[in-house]
């Protein structure tokens, strides 16, 4: 790496980027400037003497990867996008924050070309860096060769105080150093401001020494108002350490060149206007023009895009190169960064008969994962430290490990979390961002919910993201009301664009992972059992990929059960003891809301129909049922702790208890008379067409 030279360019390009930040966030009267008017100075040595990326092809998949772990400098990314020549134009950054603009308060993958991940919350970027190294980590131990070093891309991201208290940060950050990801740069803006004011009333330790007792080498540059030379040796030699990831603090002035620099004023308000004018004489730019951007500043940028398109050009000759020596490898590379799956991988889905044995649906998830995971390289991922329960390493599996622990390779698909929920969902959307990876995460569904932030943002971010949850109800027994969710179903099937899956059976249970693998831009979350689920009648795998459809079918029924997961078997014992009485009793299962809610109208009511009550049973809330079913029989406060089996019959949901709560609900409507109309009747007929 050559040494710094500086040129009178840089400064005012760096003051170009500190005035568009304050005109941006001025006219949308919202914002953040302080950070991006403090950061100006290594964003812009950062991308114009070390990130390679192309804004032509800004999906180029051996770009280096940049991620702003929150959005209080989103201004600043959307700047230095639109010098590099991203599709963002100065009239894109003047609608900064509008209504269906590229520029939104915080910037969204998917949503403005150039952002990788979706951030936002405090923490979540820099998890999701730590991610996106991993999945480089991986693909690089897997593909590259001698002479072909296909996959060396590095991961930047700048942080700040408020992402470094929040502990999903934290864990990110343990794990990547335990994993000694080298390929990974963390820029840590220490201005010493958050929300509250001064960082001294609520975070006062050592950064640098938590992140050397993680295993991360730091740095620091106590100048990065304008010591350019420093920035630039910092990441210089951030880029030479391969078996640490590491953090740079780097001391700057919130705010810089503005009256209020260095306080709380200037971190979420917009300036003055006479403070704009004042900072713009200052830097020596027209204090007159709003978004001005000089011709130098222009060239400097365009520049680097240029190397950017020739190093892409490079690489794709170098790729064309690895295709004649080792057609195999770059067969399989090149579907992966496709992400197309490999033809007929359906076909190993386990498949099940009614007279196949009885076993809890972890059981079930892990003989599909054992069955699928030879043919589908591009499964990676683990548990948060309950391999053991989940059932989530397969007999083929090499844990992803540094080889120095001896513990296993970066060629290794299986990753031990750690006791790090929060951390590992995040981590497994960098995983996704990245390219090339399906990644699949672990624990007991209860801990999901202390994911829940990730898992918001798998779904608005659309990143594929497989949730393995076991232990799914008050069934998980001995571990009691700290364990059993009974909230977390409804919370989750609220949730857009996320799948939530309660199988009832082994078939169920394929055709959830068939489902999870195919959504391609849609996180499932798969709800499993701890206790034994027998084989049902009538369930196959594609009738289950409807997300829901009639298990037990009788004409002029007197009353439909419809249930999901564990109860379904419970439902079918219930009906049966009501048909033995002489109550035509019919039964759904429903593993799949939302899959269910994407079917036609027509097929929707003909499993739920109008004609006869329909009574909803699960072992959760009953919250959300009203949307299928007249009524709901389930939990209306926490657990017990117990044998699975007793926990159930204090609760009521046994066979012959559901048959005499079926008795009842077929009395009263009975009495009430009229015609009983199926819910989703009304849910259909009231938005006007057939949307649900």
């Amino acid at each position: 790496m050559s040494k710094f030279t500086s040129d009178p360019a840089d400064n005012i390009a760096i003051a170009t980027i500190r005035a568009l930040a304050a005109d941006v966030v001025g006219k949308a009267n919202s914002g953040h400037p302080g950070a991006p008017m403090g950061m100006a100075p290594v964003a812009h040595v950062l991308f114009t003497r070390f990130f390679n990326a192309n804004p032509k092809n800004s999906k180029w998949f051996n770009r280096d990867r940049f991620v702003l772990s929150n959005g209080h400098a989103c201004a600043l990314q959307y700047i230095l996008l639109h010098l590099l020549g991203y599709k963002l134009s100065m009239d894109d950054l003047k609608q900064f924050r509008q209504i269906d603009s590229l520029t939104p308060g915080h910037p969204e993958a998917g949503h403005t070309d150039g952002i990788e991940v979706t951030t936002g919350p405090l923490g979540q970027g820099f998890a999701n860096a730590v991610g996106l190294a991993i999945a480089q980590a991986h693909l690089g131990a897997s593909f590259n060769k001698d002479g072909f070093d296909l996959i060396n891309n590095y991961t930047y991201v700048f942080t700040g105080d408020g992402c470094l208290m929040e502990g999903v940060a934290s864990e990110a950050a343990s794990l990547a150093g335990h994993l000694q990801l080298g390929n990974l740069i963390a820029i840590y803006d220490d201005n010493h401001i958050s929300i509250d004011g001064d960082t001294a009333v609520a975070f006062t330790e050592d950064v640098e020494k938590r992140f050397q007792a993680y295993g991360w080498q730091t740095l620091h540059v106590d100048n990065g108002d304008s010591d350019l030379e420093s920035i630039y040796n910092a990441i210089a030699e951030a880029r030479k350490e391969k078996n640490k990831p590491t953090l740079i603090r780097l001391r700057t002035t919130i705010g810089f060149g503005s009256k209020q620099q260095g306080t709380h004023g200037v971190h979420g308000s917009p300036l003055k206007p006479d403070d704009i004018q004042a900072l713009k004489t200052k830097f020596g730019l027209p204090a007159d023009q709003s978004f001005y951007v000089p011709k130098e500043t222009y060239d400097i940028y365009h520049a680097v895009a240029a190397r950017g398109a020739k190093l892409e050009a490079q690489w794709n000759d170098l790729l064309s190169s690895y295709a004649q020596k080792y057609p195999t490898e770059h067969a399989e590379l090149t579907r992966r960064i496709a992400g197309k799956l490999p033809d007929g991988w359906e076909k190993s889905l386990p498949v099940y008969k009614p007279s196949d044995p009885a076993q809890a649906s972890r059981k079930l998830s892990e003989i599909v994962l054992s069955a699928i995971v030879p043919k589908l390289p591009e499964l990676m991922g683990g548990s948060a430290d309950l391999t053991g329960s989940n059932l989530t390493r397969t007999k083929t599996m090499i844990d992803f490990q540094p080889e120095s622990t001896g513990l296993g390779s970066y060629k290794g698909t299986y990753i031990r979390f750690g006791v790090r929920e929060h951390g590992m969902g995040a981590i497994a959307n960098g995983m996704h961002a990245y390219g090339g990876i399906i990644p699949f995460v672990a624990t007991f569904l209860n801990f999901v919910s202390y994911a829940a932030g990730a898992v918001r943002l798998s779904a608005l971010s659309k990143h594929q993201v497989l949730w393995i949850a076991t232990h799914d109800s008050i069934g998980l027994g001995e571990d009691g009301p700290t364990h059993q969710p009974i909230e977390t179903a409804v919370h989750f099937r609220a949730m857009p664009n996320l799948d939530f899956w309660r199988p009832a059976d082994g078939n169920e249970t394929s055709a959830a992972y068939y489902s999870a693998l195919t959504r391609k831009h849609t996180p499932s979350i798969l709800s499993l059992s701890r206790q034994n689920l027998p084989n049902l009648e009538g369930s196959t795998i594609e009738r289950a990929l409807k997300g829901g459809y009639v298990v037990h079918e009788v004409e002029g029924e007197d009353l439909t059960i419809v249930s999901t997961g564990s109860e379904v078997s419970i439902a079918l014992e219930a009906a049966q003891k009501l048909i033995s009485e002489g109550i035509k009793t019919r039964v759904v299962s429903l593993p799949c809301w939302s899959i269910f809610d994407l079917q036609p109208a027509e097929y929707k009511l003909s499993v739920l129909r109008s004609g006869a009550p329909i009574l909803a049973v699960e072992a959760l809330s009953t919250v959300g049922w009203q949307k299928y079913s007249h009524e709901a029989y389930g939990l209306t406060g926490w657990g017990a702790s117990g044998p699975y089996k007793k926990v159930y019959e204090k609760f009521g949901l046994t066979g012959p208890n559901i048959a005499e709560v079926g008795k009842k609900v077929v009395d009263f409507y009975k009495k009430k008379g009229g015609e009983v109309v199926s819910p989703l009747v009304r849910a259909i007929e009231s938005i006007g067409g057939d949307h649900l």
